[in-house]
Formats: C-alpha cells, sequence, structure tokens
C-alpha cells in the first residue's frame, strides 16, 4: 500500500494527479483499480474525476512494480501513433471527436481516442505532456460503438460539459441497426438497469430495486429491411451499455452486439461492431464565454454505412 499526501498549489482531478505522480500508470490502470477498491481519497472511494486539493489523502492498494516510475524511452504512448484524431469542431475551451468503432476512448492500450486527440492538439501546438491542463473526455462511448465524443480543454469547460451532461441538458441522439422489428415504430422506453460489474453486463428490468438505475431511452423507426430496422434513438438518461441493453430487452438487439446481441445473424451479416452511432449532439443556450461557441447549436455526423444499405434493401 502507498499512502500519498497530496502537494498541489491548486484542486486537479484525481487521475491526472496520479498519473503525474507515476508516470508508469496509464488511465486504463486507474480505471481497473478504482472498480476493485483499491484507490481510497481520505478513506473513501470517489470517482476519478473527483478534485483533490493539498492536504488530501490518498492510499493505493497496488504493486510497486506497477507504481515505478519507468516512463517509456520513446516518450509518452501518443507521440507512437499514426493518426491524430478527427476533429469535427473546435475552441479554446473544447472539442469534439469523431470515434471509429472499434477505438476505445481510452484505456492501456496506446492508440486510444484520448491519445489522439492529444497528438493532434500536439501536432497544432496546443498541448505539451506536462504542461497545464490535460484534455479531458466528458463522457463515453463503448468501444464498438462510433461517433462524437466531447472533450474539455480547460478546467472550466470540463465542469460546465459534465455539468450539463449530469443534468440532461445535452441532447444526445444516436442511429442504429436492430435485428428485429420494433413494434412500436415510435416508443419511449422506460425501465431501471441493474449493472453487473464483475460480468461487465447490464440488465433491464421492469420494477426498482436497491442497486437499479431508472432509465429512459426513446426510438423512432426510420426503415425497415428484412429482419432489420434502422433506428434513430435518443439516449434521454446516459447509462452504461443503456441502448444496447434496453433494445435487447423488447426483442430488437442492435446489429453486430455480441453481449446482448444475436451471435449467429452477427456473423451471417458480417459486422463486428455494434451498428450503433452517436450521431448527434444538440446543446442549450448557454450563457458564460466557456461554451459560448456550441450555445444552441447541433453537431451531427454523416450516417454510416449502414443506413443507407439499410434504405435501399441491400442489408436485410
Amino acid at each position: 500500500m502507498k499512502l500519498i499526501f497530496v502537494s498541489t498549489p491548486a484542486p486537479v482531478r484525481l487521475d491526472q494527479y496520479l498519473l503525474r505522480q507515476f508516470p508508469s500508470l496509464s488511465l486504463g490502470r486507474l480505471n481497473k483499480a478504482l472498480r476493485e477498491n483499491k484507490i481510497k481519497l481520505n478513506g473513501k472511494k470517489l470517482p476519478l474525476s473527483t478534485r483533490v486539493q493539498a492536504g488530501d489523502e490518498i492510499r493505493l492498494f497496488l504493486p510497486d512494480d506497477q507504481l515505478a516510475a519507468s516512463p517509456q524511452a520513446d516518450g509518452p504512448a501518443f507521440l507512437q501513433l499514426k493518426y491524430p484524431a478527427r476533429v469535427v469542431y473546435e475552441d479554446a475551451f473544447l472539442l469534439l471527436a469523431d470515434k471509429p468503432a472499434g477505438l476505445p476512448v481510452s484505456g492501456e492500450q496506446a492508440d486510444t481516442l484520448l491519445n489522439r486527440v492529444l497528438l493532434y492538439l500536439f501536432q497544432r501546438g496546443e498541448y505539451r505532456p506536462g504542461q497545464g491542463f490535460a484534455p479531458a473526455l466528458c463522457h463515453r462511448l463503448d468501444t464498438g460503438t462510433s461517433g462524437l465524443v466531447v472533450l474539455a480543454k480547460t478546467p472550466a469547460a470540463e465542469a460546465l460539459l459534465t455539468g450539463l451532461i449530469r443534468d440532461r441538458k445535452l441532447k444526445k441522439e444516436y442511429l442504429c441497426v436492430t435485428f428485429g422489428r420494433p413494434q412500436p415504430a415510435k416508443a419511449a422506453l422506460r425501465g431501471y438497469l441493474v449493472k453487473d460489474a464483475a460480468k461487465g453486463k447490464v440488465t433491464v428490468t421492469s420494477h426498482p430495486g436497491p442497486a437499479a438505475r431508472q432509465i429512459e431511452t426513446r426510438y423512432d423507426t426510420l426503415a425497415v429491411s428484412g429482419r432489420l430496422a434502422l433506428l434513430q434513438v435518443e439516449l434521454v438518461t446516459g447509462r452504461t451499455h443503456q441502448i444496447r441493453a434496453h433494445l435487447a430487452s423488447i426483442g430488437c438487439p442492435i446489429l453486430g452486439d455480441g453481449k446482448y446481441g444475436s451471435n449467429p445473424a452477427n456473423r451471417e451479416l458480417k459486422f463486428k461492431y455494434q451498428a450503433l452511432c452517436a450521431w448527434k449532439l444538440t446543446f442549450p443556450t448557454l450563457a458564460g464565454p466557456e461554451l459560448a461557441g456550441v450555445s444552441g447549436r447541433c453537431f451531427q455526423l454523416e450516417k454510416p454505412w449502414y443506413c443507407q444499405q439499410v434504405l435501399n434493401g441491400q442489408l436485410k
């Protein structure tokens, strides 16, 4: 066990503080340690986004070899990447990145969306390791899901953006293809989601319970083709695997989803990743300079290739 007394001139996120103290750690390893109750801040298990300040006490229940300072000889991991992130929008306070399916947003491997964003900003001279605020993810997408991800470039923007998401003021819309046609064609699904962290899976139930969190998912069928349906989905609450599990619970799993879907159908139609895209983000009207660039604006990607194949009946 490692005992650390925080020493910092200004409050900083717990994960950023630990990454600075222990260069050999990665964000993925920190997330895993937190899930396993191996990180305690002032005696409590708290999110890695919690801000620490001078005098706080951190206890790390990790082996010394994981904490040993052993920076990579070739420099930061993001400098090993070939491609920077595809940035859809950027200003001084935030950016919107387009994450391809199959790319994790963060983790132990070098090629992640976060590292691609760091490379993008490094190449533009906007970021240097260990200097200033490191861009932070404001929300996440599953590895197999493509689409828009919001990242903050300043602490103030991070606080505002995470607040928007927490208060459900940022409207998030998805496109997906389901194996099965939902009935009715348009509906608002409500229920409760129970997370099994050990299995990395969630269950949707109609009844509240001690570990159940209320969820709401709205969908509208845009087209049908044989066994498949193309849906536009609004994520009202943003829980782990919510869209995937909620649609699977009504007998319409997302095509390509190996965890909640039909693996025989996935193999037959040759889908390696789920046909799910975080397609559109709509910001509310906002006051203040930090989010003025996105206030009242809507950002959307081109529709994924599989949408047109459902529309023209090629995929069915």
